[in-house]
């Protein structure tokens, strides 16, 4: 089985002695179709023009021994029937067993297409799925969906989809997304992959595409974005009818409406390459290309992250308007667990659990394109710390206490005390504690600051946490 061959060259080497008139008869007329097949195929790759009748696509198919028309249509076909159908193109009789190597057109338009599934393969927060018009239901990561399935997210809810192909779709939180084609043709193997996108962002990652006919599409109100092997981001803003286009990898043809099967991506109204993105108001043109910000640089990526809360700050970028934080599980960004928007250069996410993170930051612009992103990894180790100190009643004895999460960690201390905020020159400094109480007797009159630090190593790592240095005021 091939793809767009040269009839007549592949059949005159196959011929059988027996019946060779009446092969080389049909391998002649059907070389006329190869000839015209090529210049079919060239006249589908340019977008047709109003009025003028674009000529039907045709596949090539060459035959195995003994093959019928029957078994190739009921194979390759939509309806089994259509070996008529082919009989008359490629002028063959139907009740005939045919030798291997010869080549037959095929109606690109009525060839077979089997049904595809995608795998969740991750899920996080509120996430729903539902069939057609069916109630939704909760979707959790390993289920499968297919043509007709709808993916809704909620607040901090957020899917990834796995296609057959390696291909990944992430719907970021508040988000929704029809699958409308997934599927596959069944004598090429080109896949047919069309989404439409209701509300919120979903980011791709495609797979390059093999097959001239592969089509993968993002589809959105205001554009239709096509693509054969990139990482790009739409996102639909419903209430200003807008939706923007970020290429972070490879190219993505724009269109104002959906393109016909086939038609490759440098037919598109607008191609975007890479660091390029759009904003395109629904109804309109497609939005110019805009260059995309650099990503912003993240301050202290190697700080372990053990406060209460998580918390990052970006230098400042010149022409941002604000900044774009992802956190997800793995450094592809396929399992996100936080996606938040801030307009300065500081963010805290809340609360995570302990474990090894990614962070994904991006700047924003005018348009309010996020930028090209950066990633860094980052551990959450919760290190709680807590102190108090009191004057012991009718003395200068001041009696400091603390304690620490991750209690069963083995754990060293060290507690300073000092007549100046800055610790520089302490009156006490003990690195031997190994408990969580140190009493200080007869102290002078004065303002003292104090502070205690925590260290624990753990898994081969080592931890320090200090706490926040406070101060009290001794009476004579």
């Amino acid at each position: 089985m091939t793809v767009f061959v040269d009839a007549a060259a592949r059949s005159s080497a196959v011929l059988p002695g027996r019946g060779a008139a009446a092969w080389l008869a049909v391998a002649c007329l059907m070389a006329t179709g190869a000839m015209g097949l090529s210049t079919t195929a060239h006249a589908q790759s340019g977008r047709a023009k109003p009025g003028v009748k674009v000529p039907p696509a045709y596949v090539s198919y060459t035959t195995h021994e003994g093959d019928t028309l029957y078994d190739i249509a009921g194979h390759y076909m939509t309806d089994p029937t259509d070996w008529t159908l082919l009989s008359r193109l490629n002028h063959v009789p139907a009740p005939r067993r045919m030798p291997a190597g010869i080549v037959l057109r095929l109606p690109a338009d009525k060839l077979r297409q089997d049904q595809d599934t995608a795998r969740v393969v991750a899920t996080s927060g509120p996430v729903e799925h539902a069939f057609g018009k069916s109630p939704y239901l909760p979707l959790k990561t390993g289920a499968m969906l297919a043509e007709g399935d709808r993916v809704r997210t909620g607040p901090n809810g957020f899917a990834t989809l796995e296609l057959p192909d390696g291909s990944h779709l992430t719907v970021a939180q508040d988000g929704e997304l029809d699958i409308e084609k997934l599927r596959h043709v069944t004598l090429t193997g080109a896949g047919d992959r069309v989404f439409e996108l209701r509300r919120g962002e979903v980011e791709s990652q495609v797979t390059h595409a093999t097959r001239r006919d592969d089509r993968f599409q993002i589809r959105s109100p205001s554009v239709v974005a096509g693509v054969r092997g990139t990482r790009f981001r739409v996102d639909y803003d419903g209430s200003a009818q807008t939706t923007a286009v970020a290429v972070l990898d490879g190219a993505v043809g724009v269109d104002p409406a959906a393109p016909a099967p086939g038609v490759p991506l440098q037919a598109s109204e607008q191609l975007l390459k890479v660091g390029f993105g759009n904003v395109s108001r629904s109804g309109g043109a497609v939005g110019s290309p805009i260059e995309l910000l650099p990503a912003p640089v993240l301050l202290q990526p190697a700080r372990v992250q053990d406060g209460k809360t998580v918390t990052f700050d970006l230098e400042p970028a010149e022409h941002a308007v604000g900044y774009r934080l992802q956190i997800s599980r793995d450094a592809d960004q396929l399992d996100l667990v936080r996606d938040l928007r801030v307009s300065e250069a500081h963010a805290d996410i809340g609360d995570l659990p302990d474990g090894t993170y990614f962070v994904r930051i991006a700047s924003t612009d005018s348009n309010g394109l996020d930028g090209q992103p950066k990633v860094y990894a980052f551990e959450r180790r919760q290190l709680g710390l807590d102190a108090s100190a009191t004057q012991r009643a009718g003395s200068h004895d001041y009696e400091f206490r603390w304690f620490v999460s991750h209690s069963n960690v083995p754990t060293r201390f060290r507690f300073v005390l000092a007549k100046t905020a800055d610790l520089s020159h302490p009156v006490v400094d003990r690195t031997d504690l190994s408990g969580g109480q140190l009493v200080v007797s007869e102290l002078p009159a004065g303002v003292y600051y104090w502070t205690i630090v925590a260290e624990q190593f753990e898994n081969g790592r080592f931890y320090e946490k200090a706490s926040a240095v406070r101060s009290f005021t001794l009476a004579r």
